[in-house]
Formats: structure tokens, C-alpha cells, sequence
């Protein structure tokens, strides 16, 4: 009876040991499961996580592709504009220099103008002075004139020039060729009467002795014999030393 009873709880025993094995198992197993479970719910929301990233960063690369695009664009734009002012500043650099060109010759001719009516220095029969571009053009044309054999030609040019210029420097010169020109149209009077003028505004003129042998000569074609021998000996008298002086004694000697 008692090897019954203490069978019984022997096995009484046994099984409660068993059955609280079983249940300290499935608390573990349990444990393990929420465990697995919360690592999958992590994984999930990581993974989650993951695709919202890439989809944004997709769409950030999106945007960025266009704005890329969008730039190109922007820099084709400027690079067309840009060889559209270049184009336009060659243009401006061309119009520039062809100003500046035109206004070099528009300088120089109101210079080469201006210099026209501005007095040069010029040097005649020894006699130094001031003359004006137009006085010395005129001056230099009507000697040019006399000088190819036109006489009566010369004969107005220089009447005119002596007119035009009273002042001129060149005057005495002028009465000069002026007498001369006369001279040889046999107007004779008349040259004599420039001659002379000659002689009583500039005695010391280098021409003034060949002037007074030109009067000389005028009265000896106008057979005025005692006047030009008269003439012959003041111009030995005024002005020995001149090689007009040579001619007039020769004058003389033939005068005899």
C-alpha cells in the first residue's frame, strides 16, 4: 500500500515536473517569436524607410536632370547671344576705326585749309617777310606766266597782284616783273612809271639798280638820249659796287 503511494507520487511528480518543462518551452518560444516578429517589423519599416528614400532621391534626380537640362539650355541661349555681341562688336570696333579714319582726313584737310590763310615766312630778292598763302600762290603764279613769255599776260598778273596786296612784301618784286612785262609789250611809259616807284619805296632793294637800268633803257628806246645818260650816272653814283653799275658804263660809252 505505502510502495502504492509512494508510487503514485513518484509519478504524481514526474508529471508535474514534465508539464512545467513544457510550459517554461513555450514562454521561450514564445519570446523568440515576438522577438523574430519585432525584427521583421523593423526590417519592414527599415526597408520602407529605404524605398521612400530612393523614390525621393529619384525624384530629387529628376529635378535635377531637368534643372541639368535647363541650364544647358540657359548657356546654349548665352553662347548664341554672347556670338550675337560679338558679331556686333567686331561691327562697332569696324564703325569705330572708320570714324576715327574719316575724322583724321576731315582734321587734316581743315588743317591743310587753315594753313592756307596762315602767313608763311618766305625769302625774295633777299628780303625776308611774312606772307600769306594765297599772296604767295598769286605771286608765284604770275612770275610763272612771265617767265614762259607771256607778257601781257604777266603784265595783268602782276598789275592785278599789286592791287590785290598794296602791303605785301612782295610789292617791290612785283613792280620789278610788273616793269619788266611792260618792257617787253614796249610799253615803256608805263614801265618806267613802275620802275621808279620802285626805286622811291625801296631804294635798297636788290632790284632796285637793275630797275634803274630798266629806266635807263626804257628812255633809250624812247630816245630820250640825255635823260637815260642822266639816269646811267646816278645809278653809278647810288650804286657802284652792283653789276648794274658794269652795264651802265657800257651804256654811257655807247651814249657817246
Amino acid at each position: 500500500m505505502h510502495s502504492r503511494a509512494l508510487a503514485a507520487l513518484m509519478l504524481s511528480c514526474t508529471f508535474a515536473s514534465t508539464g512545467h518543462a513544457a510550459l517554461f518551452e513555450d514562454d521561450e518560444a514564445r519570446r523568440a517569436i515576438i522577438e523574430l516578429r519585432q525584427r521583421v517589423d523593423a526590417l519592414q519599416q527599415a526597408n520602407q524607410r529605404s524605398s521612400d528614400d530612393l523614390r525621393k532621391s529619384g525624384d530629387d534626380n529628376s529635378q535635377l536632370r531637368r534643372g541639368l537640362l535647363d541650364l544647358q539650355t540657359q548657356i546654349e541661349a548665352l553662347r548664341v547671344e554672347q556670338s550675337k555681341l560679338r558679331g556686333q562688336n567686331e561691327q562697332l570696333l569696324r564703325d569705330v576705326a572708320d570714324l576715327q579714319r574719316r575724322q583724321k582726313d576731315i582734321a587734316q584737310g581743315v588743317d591743310e585749309r587753315l594753313r592756307q590763310f596762315e602767313p608763311v615766312k618766305v625769302t625774295v630778292d633777299g628780303l625776308e617777310f611774312q606772307a600769306d598763302a594765297a599772296e604767295k600762290r598769286d605771286f608765284e603764279a604770275a612770275l610763272a606766266i612771265f617767265r614762259s613769255g607771256k607778257f601781257a599776260e604777266a603784265n595783268a598778273a602782276f598789275a592785278g597782284f599789286v592791287r590785290q596786296y598794296p602791303r605785301s612784301g612782295y610789292v617791290p618784286s612785283a613792280r620789278f616783273w610788273l616793269g619788266n612785262a611792260q618792257y617787253a609789250a614796249r610799253e615803256y611809259k608805263e614801265a618806267i612809271g613802275n620802275f621808279k616807284l620802285l626805286l622811291s619805296e625801296a631804294p635798297n632793294h636788290a632790284r632796285a639798280p637793275e630797275a634803274a637800268l630798266s629806266i635807263a633803257n626804257c628812255q633809250i628806246e624812247l630816245k630820250e638820249t640825255r635823260t637815260a645818260r642822266k639816269t646811267l650816272e646816278d645809278l653809278l653814283r647810288a650804286y657802284p659796287q652792283s653789276e648794274a653799275a658794269v652795264a651802265a658804263k657800257e651804256r654811257l660809252f655807247r651814249l657817246k
